[in-house]
């Protein structure tokens, strides 16, 4: 089962996982009843979670089997929901790129939220666009949210590029990607072209790169100020074990000046 599970994970088209996603949480929950762990987004309580991520990549008990949220999620709704204004904010005009599931409904029914959502293919989105060329204004959104999407594109920084651009100055981006923090330099090849290859050298079949600890100088290039945010800094060892977050991951805040220059 685990083999299969794992198969589905990396064969399947994101768009057909995403509706199989649909019908799958409505029986996962009940194979991990207990309270090991906490999911604070759906505030929902399991045995463990669920295994996920490629050969390369692969991690145990970080899949929620509710709202399907990932270590990377859990530690983005508590930045939001901890150190910003983005529940609370009167109005917020928010542009959120490749809409992850576990997001998608409850920032589509927040009432302070002007929500848009975009993505090349994905059929939750609102509307679809290659983003090395967003069909948008400039200085429209007060949030953009793209994550795990900047792996994937040819010129990262020319995307990184577009969504400083639709950003209000004042409003800040949250753009996070798998990063080996073992790595200095971000690891790019573009001899590597088989799925075998990519998974080996970048994680994951469909990935062209691999960022390094240098991933904050890649979005200050295009005019971004950067800010750490650490989970250990703010959490105690046992509360980051009971969300399973990765204690080394770092989310980095990108905010656009009050000017917008570069």
């Amino acid at each position: 089962m685990k083999k299969f599970y794992k198969f589905l994970l990396n064969s399947l088209p994101r768009p057909i996982l995403i509706r199989l996603s649909y019908v799958f949480r409505l029986f996962a929950p009940l194979l991990y009843k207990g309270n090991k762990v906490e999911c604070p987004v759906c505030h929902k309580e399991f045995s463990k979670f669920l295994s996920y991520g490629s050969d390369v990549a692969h991690r145990d008990n970080v899949l929620c089997p509710y709202d399907l949220t990932l270590e990377r999620h859990r530690l983005m709704w508590l930045y939001l929901k901890n150190e910003t204004n983005f529940f609370t904010s009167q109005k917020l005009k928010v542009l959120h790129i490749a809409p992850e599931q576990c997001f998608h409904k409850l920032f589509k029914k927040q009432g302070n939220l002007d929500y848009l959502t975009g993505d090349l293919l994905s059929p939750i989105a609102d509307i679809h666009f290659d983003l090395h060329n967003i069909p948008l204004e400039e200085n429209r959104f007060d949030v953009v949210i793209c994550n795990h999407v900047l792996e994937h594109v040819d010129d990262a920084k020319q995307c990184m590029g577009e969504l400083y651009r639709v950003l209000k100055p004042g409003g800040f981006g949250i753009m996070q990607v798998p990063q080996d923090r073992t790595r200095t330099v971000t690891y790019e090849d573009p001899t590597i072209t088989s799925p075998e290859e990519r998974e080996k050298h970048f994680w994951q079949y469909d990935h062209v790169r691999l960022f390094g600890l240098d991933y904050p100088d890649w979005l200050r290039s295009v005019g971004f100020e950067v800010t750490e945010y650490d989970p250990k800094q703010y959490f105690s060892n046992e509360t980051i074990e009971r969300y399973r977050l990765i204690p080394e991951e770092v989310l980095y805040v990108a905010k656009k000046t009050s000017t917008g220059s570069v």
